[in-house]
């Protein structure tokens, strides 16, 4: 199998798991908002972030990286993350100015990641603060989520949840600020790329 042939695989285990994941995003909503089942999402939720680098980790490490995968990857995180905070405003298990606020910087982030597409910009590699925030986010919800639930140890897991929650939130508004300069090199070298 040639590279080309290999980057436009679509049958990859990677890709199987992140398929996976995105079907996870509707058992979510129906644990949460359907039956009411707050341990039983959180558990669910807390699994997905746990294997979040799952699929990126096998599709590295047995050369399973396929044009695909960079896309359905960050597209079943995002949506997942998008479902949880959706839901747990409305399920009143996460404070609205909190979830809008969270809502309001992945709304921005997309938003010019579409642009700059568009545009002809080359792909941005996540940062390593992009990455941190993200990961301490997915943790937050699942124990503020399972705060609210008839778990025992209610207010220390909210405790916990909010200690991890607030500085990730600020991490990932910095590391939002941080893309900036990248994207502005990022499309002047998919200009530059493209008229070459």
């Amino acid at each position: 199998m040639s590279s080309k042939e290999a980057e436009w695989r679509v049958w990859t285990l990677p890709n199987v798991i992140s398929v996976l994941r995105l079907g996870c995003v509707p058992v979510f909503c129906v644990l949460l908002l359907g039956m009411g089942n707050r341990a039983g999402a959180a558990t669910l939720l807390g699994v997905l972030g746990a294997t979040d680098w799952v699929d990126g980790y096998i599709a590295r490490r047995f050369n399973q990286v396929s044009e695909l995968g960079k896309i359905l990857d960050p597209t079943a995180d995002r949506l997942m993350f998008l479902a949880a905070v959706v839901a747990m405003m409305v399920d009143g298990s996460l404070h609205a100015a909190f979830g809008v606020t969270m809502l309001v910087r992945e709304a921005v982030v997309s938003l010019a990641t579409v642009v700059l597409g568009a545009m002809g910009a080359r792909r941005i590699d996540v940062t390593w603060a992009g990455k941190t925030a993200t990961f301490g986010l997915m943790f937050a919800l699942p124990l503020l989520l399972l705060g609210d639930s008839s778990v025992g140890g209610g207010a220390a897991l909210r405790g916990v949840g909010w200690g991890l929650g607030i500085p990730s939130l600020a991490l990932s508004y910095y590391a939002a600020v941080e893309y900036i300069p990248r994207a502005r090199r990022a499309l002047a070298e998919g200009i530059a790329g493209a008229s070459s």
